[in-house]
């Protein structure tokens, strides 16, 4: 109930708003003469101007479309030598992921050579140690 009357207050409002603008003074019109002044013909545009001016903007197409196709063949060039360089840089992590396992390798049977001298020398020294 509240609502309804809290609108309808509201609508009172805002019609006595517009009700006090005051409308604008109309100028008064100027009479009209009985007969309307000749308007002078549009000159009519020659047939090999339109053809001409259609040629223009159908150059104008042209030449925006080749460069617009231009464009595209570089950004596309772009694109790809980016990717080349990226499979380029991806091949290169590969390659020293390998050498590095290769070399980890390489390191470990280095360490286990060594390992297996130093023991048989050390059972050598035994040996001989015990022969004296």
């Amino acid at each position: 109930m509240h609502k309804v009357i809290a609108t309808l207050i509201a609508g009172l409002f805002a019609t006595s708003v517009f009700a006090q603008t005051a409308t604008p003074a109309v100028p008064a019109t100027p009479a009209k003469p009985a007969v309307a002044p000749a308007t002078p013909a549009t000159p009519a545009v020659p047939a090999a101007e339109v053809k001409a001016a259609i040629k223009a903007d159908q150059a104008v197409a042209k030449a925006d479309a080749k460069e617009m196709k231009a464009d595209a063949k570089a950004d596309a060039k772009v694109v790809k030598a980016e990717a080349d360089a990226k499979a380029d840089v991806t091949v290169a992590k590969a390659d020293a992921t390998k050498a590095k396992a290769k070399a980890h390798k390489k390191a470990t049977k280095a360490k286990a050579a060594a390992a297996e001298e130093k023991s048989s020398a050390m059972a050598d020294a035994k040996v001989d140690a015990a022969a004296k």
